[in-house]
């Protein structure tokens, strides 16, 4: 039988299976070339990419921490600084400056010291003996005479009981026979010392601003007979603060300035030392 004209295959079929088996296949060769991906450029080959980095912006805290780590401690200067011995006018501005925002103009001037109550200064050369002595050169006669109780001859005003202690070691060649009294609140009470200026005469006392102004509150210390009142100027503490750069002790020290002090000065009867 003949097979039908559909099933037969075409002469092209034929020459292009004859061309497959033949191993010519330059046409498909052509097209997988064309198709083929393109290699991916090497790390070497690549472009560098730029990079920009933004900075945080300094917030107000960031700025403030950082001014205060620049900020220089009281400390840092004094130790580069050379120590300057207190003078009568460094007390005068100091007494002006904490009552220039509590009085009036004219109590400002009330409260004015004059000049005639201060003697010399140290000038930073003495021992508290040798500095005594020059200022109360009659301190033997003046001892003798001094017979009333709950008083003193002389006071000295410094900011611890610690440096208080320090301070009577230290007088030893000037006090000589007179009676010391320590005046701050560290292990004795109040009236343990009211007690002890009733029963005996004493002539020098040292110590503290507020234990002085709470025995006057008391009665148990009068001013009256006091003579010589003397101020721990220029001792600074390990943090290197002087006895009045301390707010507490400046505090108690020009109340007690008012409590009698300043009568006593302006009438001629008591002068000040700055030690």
């Amino acid at each position: 039988m003949r097979r039908p004209k559909s099933q037969e295959p075409s002469t092209q079929s034929r020459q292009v299976e004859a061309g497959a088996s033949d191993g010519e296949g330059g046409d498909t060769d052509v097209t997988q070339q064309e198709t083929a991906p393109v290699p991916a450029l090497s790390k070497e080959t690549q472009q560098p990419k730029e990079c920009f980095l933004i900075q945080p912006r300094e917030t107000k805290e960031d700025a403030t921490k950082t001014r205060k780590r620049r900020k220089k401690k009281i400390t840092d200067v004094l130790a580069k600084s050379e120590p300057k011995p207190g003078t009568p006018e460094d007390l005068q501005k100091l007494m002006q400056d904490y009552y220039s925002s509590r009085r009036a103009v004219i109590e400002l001037e009330e409260l004015n010291l004059p000049d005639t109550c201060f003697l010399k200064a140290n000038d930073l050369t003495h021992s508290l003996s040798s500095y005594l002595k020059e200022i109360c050169p009659k301190w033997v006669k003046l001892r003798k005479n001094h017979s009333e109780k709950k008083s003193v001859v002389m006071l000295i005003i410094c900011g611890s009981a610690s440096r208080a202690l320090e301070l009577i070691r230290s007088m030893t060649a000037f006090r000589g026979d007179s009676k010391v009294i320590k005046l701050f609140a560290k292990h004795i009470k109040v009236q343990e010392q009211v007690k002890m200026l009733e029963k005996r005469v004493v002539h020098l006392g040292v110590g503290t601003p507020g234990r002085i102004k709470e025995l006057i509150k008391q009665g148990g210390l009068n001013l009256n007979p006091l003579k010589f009142l003397v101020f721990d100027w220029n001792w600074r503490d390990q943090k290197l603060r002087r006895m009045m750069d301390i707010p507490e002790i400046r505090k108690e020290v020009f109340e007690l300035v008012e409590m009698g002090v300043l009568s006593l000065c302006k009438s001629g009867s008591l002068k000040l030392g700055l030690f």
